[in-house]
């Protein structure tokens, strides 16, 4: 479909203009990206679903323990203490949550829901238990945080379960006919 020389159902700019190396490099750019966190969200899930010392109201390496440590230096202090009313409850709450970000990232469903999602949970995180960490930098939470949102602006458009179905709707509604 053309529109002044603009082309509305692809990603170029101009209909006779050429597909260059460039033009594909930025419309996969935030793949690897995409990859990476859903890989570490879904790994993060995991291993906290399959850690028995974490999913634990107290002990070496417990989300109890864990909480109680950071309360004192979070940002805000009552989001701890909400977790602290039931940790384990949190902890599954929490794992669920990166798996589902990490999943629905990885093969692009809802990508930029999932995106949000994973920015949320790295702000919780970074308002809580790396509020203190000094110089700011070396808390991991806040790269991470920032890392979420070129995919909350951009979601998944390529290689995805989201892009499968918009060319799927187009091509039932008839947009490309």
């Amino acid at each position: 479909m053309m529109t002044h020389g603009i082309r509305t159902d692809t990603h170029s700019m101009y209909a006779d203009r050429r597909e260059t190396w460039r033009d594909t490099a930025a419309r996969y750019a935030l793949l690897p990206l995409r990859v990476f966190l859903g890989i570490t969200f879904t790994y993060a899930g995991l291993d906290k679903l399959t850690d028995s010392g974490f999913m634990k109201d107290a002990g070496p390496g417990s989300i109890g323990d864990t909480m109680r440590a950071v309360r004192d230096s979070s940002a805000i202090p009552a989001l701890v203490d909400l977790a602290l009313k039931n940790p384990v409850g949190f902890g599954h709450g929490i794992a669920l949550a990166e798996l589902a970000v990490g999943l629905g990232t990885l093969v692009g469903l809802l990508g930029r829901l999932a995106a949000l999602g994973g920015a949320l949970i790295s702000l919780s995180l970074r308002l809580t238990v790396s509020w203190a960490t000094t110089p700011y930098y070396y808390g991991n939470d806040l790269a991470y945080l920032m890392a979420w949102l070129p995919l909350v602006l951009a979601g998944a458009p390529m290689l995805s379960l989201d892009a499968a179905l918009r060319a799927r709707r187009r091509r039932w509604t008839g947009e490309y006919a």
